[in-house]
């Protein structure tokens, strides 16, 4: 088997095994670029945005997608808000963009190959109810579904407070969050006496 042909390999199965792979990851196995470049010319490979890449094939494409690319491009980041309720099937919408948590003293990338929409946080705000998903063969950094209630209602004023109201109904009644779980993260996140009466009214 010739060189050209073992790298070639190489590569695709760096991009199968890490769902999104860095240039960094092709350059630690000793993949020189223009190889990359080649596997992108033959419909091998897909370039993602500087420095990204996965396979070309769509069936390796899930539906989160775009998160596992948010995920790579931002692993400090943490996806939140419209899209993490999107995840947690709590939503009906579809967000027009991916919605990610910064902690506020932190960098966002400046460019992403999507809209994204930037929240940020601090201390227990931002630590509280990250968890950790597997998309496309990539840890994905997201809030659990009572994190993503509350700050629902945190940020009411960017996602709008029907869309809170109705995560929260469908959270309890579809058991994906609990009571004590939103209510200890209300008081993190300090939106506890905007919370309470809509908690009295379900019940």
């Amino acid at each position: 088997m010739d060189t050209t042909q073992t790298l070639s390999q190489r590569a695709l199965s760096i991009a199968r095994q890490r769902g999104i792979a860095r240039a960094q990851d092709f350059r630690a196995a000793g993949i020189p670029p223009a190889y990359l470049t080649r596997l992108c010319q033959r419909g091998k490979l897909q370039r993602l945005a500087r420095g990204l890449y996965q396979l070309a094939d769509p069936e390796h494409m899930e539906a989160g997608h775009s998160l596992a690319e948010a995920a790579r491009l931002a692993p400090h980041g943490v996806v939140s808000l419209l899209s993490a309720l999107q995840h947690h099937e709590l939503t009906t919408q579809l967000p027009h963009a991916v919605w990610v948590t910064f902690h506020h003293k932190a960098r966002a990338p400046a460019t992403f190959p999507f809209k994204v929409e930037v929240v940020r946080a601090s201390g227990e705000a931002f630590t509280a109810g990250r968890t950790d998903v597997a998309i496309e063969g990539v840890k994905v950094p997201i809030y659990d579904a009572a994190k993503t209630i509350v700050d629902c209602f945190k940020y009411r004023s960017r996602v709008g407070l029907d869309v809170a109201i109705e995560a929260l109904r469908d959270g309890i009644r579809r058991r994906k969050a609990t009571r004590a779980d939103i209510m200890r993260y209300a008081r993190i996140c300090r939106v506890q006496n905007v919370m309470r009466p809509y908690l009295e009214i379900l019940g």
